[in-house]
């Protein structure tokens, strides 16, 4: 069974969200170890959500996930430091194909913050890769997952909505470019990860030209690749005082990039107005920052609420594409469970034929024979599978399964066909 605990901006308060990005890299074995019934994990955490995808053991003694979930989510409260009633009622929980549904619009960017944005299929797919390093993936979940890049693609080349290049990053440069001089202003961009990339591809979209980068970690690779000004650490706080525009995107997390009472010290002699956009998960501006004077900062939740309305036609047809990659998973699972089945009919069969091929050999029957038992055995085969595999995509492959073992109820017994086969 599939199940998925997921934490979004639109219904998980900003504190919270925060404290579960932050948990750590192993928290995917934490969550497998954290009830019998869960089998494997997949984690993904990105600037404005929180998800966690759980494969667990179909067990008709344990019948309901909600046990193995709250294990789960009480795991989460100790590693957040977060009450668990608040853990809780921020959660949203989806099991069955709701979970498909759900990842493949989150892959296809249907259930960001950008509608469409770019970033997010990457990062489904390294949460995958990254689940799969650490030995946490099961057959369900490499299915769900892979299918849900397929999905990504599908409204990707299906439909226009990745054509205007959208991103989050991109949201925020257009909220601002209204107050600021594109080919004059002097933007300091503090982070060089994955989502550096994208927000210097959009400054540049923009219309910047002086960008200067400023890596926590000492980093100097992407600013050289791209031919930007480096910022050392001795000059940070002096280039971050006298940006015009300063954009934050790291995954340091142990401290801000940017702190209140410091930035304000070296801001004093600087009196131009200066925006801050903070797009980190955890924040990396010191919120008190924006109560300053001729301050403005944009941080996740100033995004949202100006994220704007997009086009209602293209959305739909982007929806359709994951409702219908969202029934035909469904269907590929429902098939895919009855396969017991599908196999010990064929060996059952297939036992019997060669039983009563051996009989007609040694009755010196001629070779006509064999190859009239054997294509008989096939098209009969052939219709009783074919048949499972119809009801079993249409929701009655249990029914199916049951009047299987019920007309073959050597089935259950192996390849023992012996007593069957001299009835």
């Amino acid at each position: 069974m599939l199940v998925c605990l997921t934490a979004h901006q639109r219904t998980t308060p900003l504190d919270a969200l925060e404290r579960l990005s932050v948990i750590g890299d192993d928290l995917a074995p934490r969550l497998r170890d954290a009830h019998e019934s869960i089998r494997g994990a997949v984690v993904l955490s990105t600037c404005n959500r929180f998800e966690a995808y759980f494969d667990l053991v179909d067990d008709p003694e344990l019948p309901s996930p909600i046990p193995a979930m709250d294990a789960a989510m009480e795991e989460l409260s100790e590693l957040a430091g977060l009450p668990y009633r608040d853990v809780r009622e921020t959660v949203d929980f989806a099991h069955g194909n709701r979970v498909a549904h759900h990842l493949f619009s989150v892959a296809s960017g249907l259930d960001s913050v950008a509608v469409g944005e770019e970033e997010i299929s990457g990062q489904v797919g390294r949460a995958l890769t990254a689940a799969r390093d650490q030995g946490m993936t099961t057959a369900p979940l490499e299915h769900l997952f892979q299918r849900a890049a397929e999905t990504s693609r599908a409204v990707k080349n299906g439909t226009q909505l990745s054509e205007s290049g959208r991103s989050l990053v991109r949201l925020a440069v257009d909220l601002v470019s209204s107050r600021l001089t594109w080919a004059t202003a002097r933007v300091l961009l503090v982070g060089t990860g994955r989502y550096a990339a994208a927000t210097l591809a959009a400054l540049r979209s923009a219309g910047a030209t002086d960008i200067r980068v400023h890596s926590r970690t000492g980093r100097k690779r992407f600013a050289q690749q791209e031919h930007l000004t480096i910022v050392p650490v001795e000059e940070y706080a002096a280039e971050a005082a006298a940006a015009d525009l300063v954009i934050t995107c790291t995954a340091v997390t142990d401290r801000f990039v940017l702190e209140a009472d410091a930035h304000d010290n070296a801001r004093g002699i600087h009196s131009d107005p200066q925006i801050i956009i903070d797009l980190g998960m955890p924040r990396n501006v010191d919120p008190r920052i924006g109560e300053f004077a001729g301050i403005e900062l944009l941080d996740l939740d100033t995004i949202r609420v100006h994220a704007p309305v997009d086009e209602v036609a293209t959305i739909g047809q982007a929806r359709e594409i994951v409702a219908t990659s969202a029934r035909r998973h469904a269907a590929a699972r429902r098939v895919h469970e009855v396969a017991p089945e599908v196999v010990h009919l064929r060996g059952f069969v297939r036992g019997l034929v060669d039983e009563e091929l051996a009989r007609n050999r040694r009755a010196g029957a001629p070779p006509e024979v064999e190859a009239a038992l054997r294509r008989l055995s096939g098209v009969m085969l052939h219709h009783l599978i074919a048949q499972g595999h119809t009801l079993a995509a249409n929701g009655s492959g249990t029914a199916w399964a049951e009047a299987v073992r019920t007309v073959f109820p050597d089935l259950t017994a192996g390849d023992d066909h012996g007593a069957a086969g001299a009835s």
